[in-house]
């Protein structure tokens, strides 16, 4: 009897001293995802609603940087970051593109060979450390023909995208797609409720006014975040066991 009750006992010791590593999500990017500073609300990136989503065994980790693309990202030692932090059953979502392709900003454009190629390099590196990537398509900028018809703002970056995907067998998300097919449900003048577009004194962050369709609103943030988080879903991975459901009324 007191050998049963000893053993008892030291599996509730090993229960209490042996702690679950909790999951994290690493969200690497642009400005589109980023955490804002106060003096820029009401601009916000969709990576700040995106951590609601999840139980208290999910840690969201936002390293995603205002004016970033790939290369900065590494050489800036964001990359690094991740590579400290993350580990087996981690996921690290990467979304880039949209400073990639800036050809007139030589320090952070990134020509379509080096872009496959850090791509190739975060996936390779986030599963030796058995973390699970997911590439993103960059989320659409607003952009609307005359007959009102919502056009594609990334087509070669968000093509480089596909092909490293498909080529390396691993998660994606067509967030390019997915996004402007949300701007064309509201339309081309509603949908610029969905980005940082302010009149002239309508807020004191912006006095002059601010027509941005790159930057979303908190109401754009969010329903990316959403898109986003439909899009998880599909994948049917391990985190759809960790996403919060709402409870009946």
């Amino acid at each position: 009897m007191k050998k049963v009750t000893w053993l008892a006992f030291s599996l509730l010791l090993v229960s209490f001293t042996v702690p679950v590593r909790e999951k994290k999500i690493w969200l690497c990017g642009d400005s589109t995802i980023a955490i804002k500073q106060t003096t820029a609300y009401p601009e916000t990136g969709w990576g700040m609603p995106f951590v609601h989503f999840w139980d208290s065994t999910i840690q969201v980790h936002n390293l995603a940087k205002n004016g970033r693309s790939t290369k900065t990202f590494i050489n800036e030692g964001l990359w690094q970051q991740v590579l400290d932090g993350a580990g087996e059953g981690d996921f690290v979502f990467i979304q880039f593109g949209h400073n990639d392709e800036s050809v007139e900003k030589q320090e952070r454009y990134t020509s379509p060979e080096q872009f496959k190629y850090n791509l190739v390099k975060f996936i390779k590196e986030a599963r030796a450390l058995k973390a699970t990537p997911v590439l993103f398509t960059p989320v659409s900028r607003r952009k609307f023909n005359d007959a009102g018809m919502a056009l594609e703002t990334h087509k070669t970056y968000s093509s480089l995208v596909r092909e490293v995907a498909e080529a390396e067998h691993v998660l994606w998300i067509d967030l390019d797609s997915k996004s402007r097919a949300l701007y064309q449900e509201f339309g081309k003048d509603n949908s610029s409720l969905l980005f940082l577009q302010l009149k002239a004194g309508e807020h004191p962050n912006y006095p002059e006014g601010k027509i941005d369709n790159t930057h979303f609103s908190e109401l754009g943030a969010r329903l990316i975040a959403q898109l986003v988080l439909k899009e998880i879903k599909s994948l049917n991975t391990e985190l759809n066991n960790h996403i919060i459901v709402p409870k009946k009324k």
